[in-house]
């Protein structure tokens, strides 16, 4: 195959590549975003794996791109080193600290420490006085866990988000949240507002008895 037509199919399958990694990625930001989980898909996938096509369209995409600076490598080189006269010795220098620095950066997460977060790796617990544990909420949980786990009434929930009154609170969000087009952010800003209500409750009262 002549050299032209391979430099086509690869710039066909980089581009390709590229416009599919962006529509995944996309797809998952917004149609699927963080906590649908497993109860929210598209095309009968959910967000996992729909997130492992995302990782393996990024994986080809760099070998596409890879192969592409193969074929050009000697242009590339060209470039760098220039003419004798304009001081290749530095652009080859500075094209090496480059790729060197590039690498760095793509390996340092690997190397660095696991931090955990608090308020995301313990679970929910009940009577917790704690206003950071709205955040663990997830569309796996029914509004009788979070009832019994934050101290927010499931009643106070359902009214919040305008669902119909015969909503039963063994049911996961998830599945709510397809049927009634909610999102789960918006069961933790009810539970935070609550939760922060209460709070400035319980510190009036006890200014009230104290004063």
């Amino acid at each position: 195959m002549r050299r032209p037509a391979v430099n086509f199919i690869i710039d066909s399958l980089g581009f390709a590549g590229f416009v599919l990694l962006t529509a995944t990625g996309v797809l998952m930001r917004y149609l699927l975003p963080p906590g649908s989980g497993r109860s929210t898909t598209t095309w009968a996938l959910d967000r996992h794996e729909w997130g492992s096509i995302h990782f393996w369209l990024a994986i080809t995409f760099l070998a596409v791109l890879a192969f592409h600076l193969f074929l050009h490598w000697r242009w590339i080189v060209a470039v760098l080193k220039g003419r004798p006269r304009e001081g290749s010795g530095a652009r080859v220098a500075l094209g090496i600290v480059g790729l060197l620095a590039l690498l760095a950066l793509a390996i340092a997460p690997f190397l660095s420490p696991i931090e955990r977060a608090v308020g995301a790796t313990r679970a929910l617990t009940p009577h917790s006085s704690g206003l950071e544990r709205w955040e663990s909420i997830r569309g796996s949980m029914t509004l009788a866990e979070i009832e019994e786990t934050t101290g927010v009434p499931g009643d106070h929930i359902i009214e919040e988000l305008g669902l119909p009154a015969g909503v039963q609170k063994n049911e996961r969000l998830g599945r709510l949240k397809t049927t009634y087009g909610f999102a789960i952010d918006d069961i933790r800003r009810i539970v935070q507002a609550y939760r922060e209500s209460e709070a400035r409750l319980e510190s009036e009262s006890f200014r009230r008895r104290t004063s």
